[in-house]
């Protein structure tokens, strides 16, 4: 985000708290009142908004001036200066709908109405009193999650409506043609019989069996079957380790761009999330300068995504190397997605950072999501190594949690060691002639091809994470620039932001579907930003 678009998105937070502050009303009121008047309003739109971190949409920002009662100038922060007459006006020359919560009463705020016909019904006991409402956890109320949020909501209501969507916004292999190997399809059902009941909380001894001998495959040390725990995908595993370790005002280290998953589950574990930056211009790798900027004496650990999710990058031994050194040298938990570590092309080589950490208690995070295509099979597992003696206390953290949910899915984890023995239908995806590698070059080529779009060539998973030249696009709002597209167009992108990049300059795109359809959606895209100008 440009200073300008950051200073505006700030100065529209703080007057949005203000209005909310004086009608004495939270988030959750902002969403319920939106759905009495037929609108739609995600929680993680409301805590962007709050935070300073973006501007809505000049329909959403009409919204809110009308729910709050305040003029929309001034909410935007163009009438400048003034906010308590502005302010002063909407709170005494309307009349709000109903009170906050505080009285127990409906969150329904803030809104004008000049019939009292228009005032939405309150659901009441039959004594005639409001009936209680229950909201959710504040605990919530930063935590965001745009791989799922409202530009995809918005496509869930178009297609409701029979629109058609091209979905270039979530890594989902099935819908695309990538099947399940038929010798993995086969396992589970001969061996569905035999996972009716629960499993060890850490999992199938077969399956933790075969992930430790993987494990010794990429040279992780100091690695045994205690320390293997299987889970409904990494997202569930990741939930554990930042419950199990947060303390309210801890630091975490997470990378920007993230995988939103990341930051989402430190920030309801009570952490303080402290983005360090990728470069772009350096393969998007991570900035070491920046990582060493950003530690502090309550700086607990630093995430890795590698391969990384959004930008496809592929980090070298050098580039691990330095970041072992700072956690070394900081005392700090190293926590490695690699959920894409077969998903390498070009002949390079995935490396796992704990390899290089003996030393250190790192926790590495990988899965069958990806790598065999079956996603909704969910199964994925972390992998202890390195010095556990300094980690024993949260270890029982650990174990404590995996214990609390019983199992992970046990049809699922029956088929782990077929998946990860044998031949690897994968391999064939990526190498020249595979569809992942020519679906890539295709994708890469066309979006450079568009003019004021550029985008880093990625060498793992199957993501591109393109730069917009927001001058000449005049965007200031990156999720409004996705909505945009996606109205006109009927494709579903994911907004640089919702990765917790500042900038509202870059979108991630899925190469998952065959060229033929990559075709038609890079035809429109370019189309669309041939006369797009935001407004």
């Amino acid at each position: 985000m440009t200073n300008a678009s950051h200073s505006s998105a700030q100065i529209f937070g703080s007057r949005l708290k203000e209005a909310m502050a004086a009608q004495n009303i939270k988030q959750v009121d902002l969403i319920a009142q939106a759905n009495a008047l037929g609108e739609k309003l995600g929680k993680s739109q409301i805590s962007q908004y709050v935070s300073g971190k973006t501007i809505p949409r000049k329909d959403t920002l009409a919204l809110l001036a009308r729910i709050l009662g305040v003029d929309s100038r001034w909410l935007r922060g163009e009438s400048g200066g003034e906010p308590n007459h502005d302010i002063d006006k909407g709170l005494h020359h309307h009349t709000p709908l109903l009170q906050s919560t505080s009285n127990n009463h409906s969150p329904l705020v803030g809104q004008t109405f000049s019939e009292k016909d228009d005032l939405p019904k309150v659901s009441s006991t039959s004594k005639g009193s409001s009936m209680r409402e229950f909201k959710k956890s504040s605990k919530l109320d930063n935590v965001l999650y745009d791989v799922r949020g409202p530009v995809v909501d918005e496509a869930a209501r178009m297609e409701a409506e029979g629109t058609r969507i091209l979905k270039l916004n979530i890594g989902n292999p099935a819908p695309f043609g990538f099947s399940t190997p038929d010798e993995v399809i086969y396992d589970m059902r001969q061996q569905l019989v035999d996972c009716q009941g629960y499993s060890d909380a850490k999992g199938l001894f077969g399956a933790r069996k075969a992930i430790m001998q993987y494990a010794q495959i990429k040279h992780i040390p100091n690695v045994t079957m205690d320390g293997i725990y299987t889970g409904n995908g990494v997202s569930e595993l990741i939930n554990i380790c930042m419950s199990a370790l947060l303390d309210n005002g801890d630091e975490i280290l997470i990378p920007s761009p993230d995988y939103p998953l990341w930051t989402a589950c430190a920030t309801l574990a009570g952490g303080n999330v402290v983005h360090y930056m990728c470069d772009e211009q350096a393969e998007w790798y991570p900035d070491i300068d920046d990582i060493k900027k950003k530690i502090t004496p309550r700086t607990k650990a630093i995430v890795i995504i590698n391969p990384n999710n959004p930008t496809g990058s592929l980090y070298p031994r050098e580039v691990l190397q330095e970041i072992v050194d700072v956690a070394r040298e900081h005392q700090l938990i190293i926590f490695s997605d690699e959920i894409y570590d077969r998903l390498v092309m070009d002949g390079e080589e995935h490396v796992s950072i704990a390899s290089l950490a003996p030393d250190l208690f790192c926790i590495t995070f990988s899965g069958l999501s990806k790598s065999h295509m079956i996603a909704g099979f969910r199964i994925g597992w972390m992998i202890l190594s390195g010095n556990k003696d300094i980690a024993k206390d949260y270890i029982l953290g650990l174990n404590m949690l995996s214990n609390m949910r019983l199992c992970s899915n046990v049809p699922a984890q029956s088929i782990v060691q077929t998946a990860l023995g044998g031949h690897q239908k994968v391999n064939e995806y990526i190498v020249p002639g595979g569809r992942i590698y020519e679906q890539r070059e295709y994708v890469c080529n066309a979006l450079n091809d568009i003019p004021g779009i550029s985008v880093v060539k990625p060498k793992a998973a199957f993501y591109a994470f393109p730069k917009i030249d927001t001058k000449k696009f005049n965007i200031t709002n990156d999720e409004q620039f996705a909505y945009d597209l996606l109205r006109e167009k009927k494709i579903l992108l994911i907004q640089g932001s919702g990765f917790n990049w500042k900038e509202p300059d870059h979108f991630r795109i899925v190469y998952l579907p065959r060229i033929e359809i990559l075709q038609d959606a890079m035809g429109k895209l370019g189309d669309f930003l041939a006369h797009y100008r935001q407004r």
